[in-house]
């Protein structure tokens, strides 16, 4: 059994495993430049192909997200918490700046005297969108944010899971991880037992089959955990993923992409993360990628908005721009959604997770007696083999304060001009 606990030589800041943030931004660039091809925001043949051969599968950044959730929550669990103190930390993250983008975006709207559906906005609202399969509620209003409807079905089941998840032998969980792969392959199929118009909703919104990828990031973290995984190194993990990627892109069928890519990241998650426990050399861990994942919650949220917002005030939504007009309103419109999302993270996410989230309390001195909180017992922790309760950066928006947890957001998109071709299953 090879043990987690980082080298002497380690360095003590990269317990919060700095490595997973940083890819949380190349997940969000992924999903940005999904939405400039599906935008059509470059028209030029030259520049369009090059978008097209990066970013065709740039809506599986979700998926990294979703696999990602569940990783950081259960490796950051803490074994004295409670349900709801869970439930109030999770709320604290991704509600504040919810509430302020729903606004944003219906103030918008009504200035473009655009028709509201006041059922869909107050599901939106609620964040139970993804749970109504009828079109114009689950893309509603601020669309991206039908993750979160995702990610709070996962907030509210986890607290409930991880006590048996702690007593679940280690065969099973790595039965979890390799079946969640087949499950989504499956889907494919599948998704013909459900009517055709709510095919798209099942595949690529209903939260219980998107909460597939989150269990297998849950299974995945609990092997980690306990010095049980068993994968290969940070550089072989990426070189398998970059290959995946752009094999899938030329030579597999779509239905095949989920699948693939779904075993692609959760190698590349899980390699980023051992790599920083043990202080093993990372390049997903410098300072300006680590700043870029701690926005990219706040970048999430605001970047189909804003394009779109731009692209009716100019009047070139679904024209696009020709020669290097494109690449250079595409820079222009990353550059903008990255100082919003700055200033959204600096003055409400930030802020408000402080506000808001219980403080953090001190874990137990080592032997002292066991208790039991929200129905799950702290007795004892990990073992010899096992690192340390480590802190991780939040999956998406971390904030680098010391009394907030671990956690993600995951990387919504957007339905406009989504190839049907590109769907994938689960």
């Amino acid at each position: 059994m090879t043990s987690l606990t980082p080298t002497a030589g380690a360095d003590r800041s990269l317990s919060r495993l700095p490595s997973l943030t940083g890819l949380r931004w190349i997940a969000a660039m992924l999903v940005f430049g999904f939405h400039v091809g599906t935008m059509r925001i470059i028209v030029e043949p030259e520049f369009k192909a090059v978008v097209d051969q990066l970013f065709t599968l740039g809506l599986s950044g979700v998926q990294f997200f979703f696999i990602l959730s569940g990783f950081v929550l259960v490796w950051s669990a803490r074994e004295q918490d409670t349900k709801w103190a869970f439930w109030r930390r999770r709320l604290a993250k991704i509600y504040p700046n919810h509430l302020l983008m729903w606004a944003v975006v219906l103030l918008v709207g009504l200035w473009f005297a655009d028709p509201v559906n006041p059922s869909a906005a107050m599901q939106n609202l609620l964040l139970v969108q993804a749970w109504n399969p009828t079109p114009g509620y689950f893309y509603s209003v601020n669309t991206v944010s039908w993750s979160l409807s995702c990610e709070l079905f996962f907030y509210l089941c986890l607290p409930f899971v991880l006590p048996a998840l702690r007593r679940t032998p280690s065969a099973a969980l790595w039965v979890v991880v390799v079946a969640v792969p087949l499950v989504i392959l499956a889907l494919w199929p599948g998704q013909l037992l459900v009517p055709e118009e709510s095919r798209w909703w099942f595949t690529q919104i209903f939260p219980l089959v998107r909460s597939t990828e989150f269990w297998m990031g849950v299974a995945a973290a609990e092997l980690m955990r306990r010095g049980h995984w068993r994968g290969p190194g940070l550089p072989l993990a990426t070189l398998i993923f970059v290959v995946t990627w752009a094999v899938a892109g030329e030579w597999i069928r779509a239905e095949f992409w989920a699948a693939l890519l779904s075993a692609a990241y959760i190698l590349v998650i899980t390699s980023a993360a051992r790599a920083d426990v043990r202080g093993l050399p990372s390049p997903w861990r410098s300072r300006p990628l680590v700043w870029l994942g701690e926005v990219s919650f706040a970048f999430y949220l605001v970047h189909v908005f804003v394009m779109v917002t731009i692209l009716r005030l100019t009047g070139d939504r679904g024209v696009g721009f020709t020669g290097w007009t494109g690449p250079l309103v595409v820079v222009g419109l990353l550059l903008l959604n990255l100082l919003l999302a700055w200033l959204l993270y600096r003055w409400v996410e930030t802020p408000m997770m402080r506000l808001l989230a219980p403080s953090r309390k001190r874990p137990a001195p080592a032997g002292s007696p066991a208790t039991t909180t929200g129905g799950a017992s702290t007795t004892g922790g990990p073992s010899a083999a096992v690192a340390p309760r480590q802190r991780v950066a939040d999956g998406v928006g971390g904030d680098g304060h010391a009394d907030v947890p671990a956690g993600d957001q995951a990387v919504g998109s957007d339905p406009a001009g989504i190839d049907a071709g590109a769907r994938r299953s689960g």
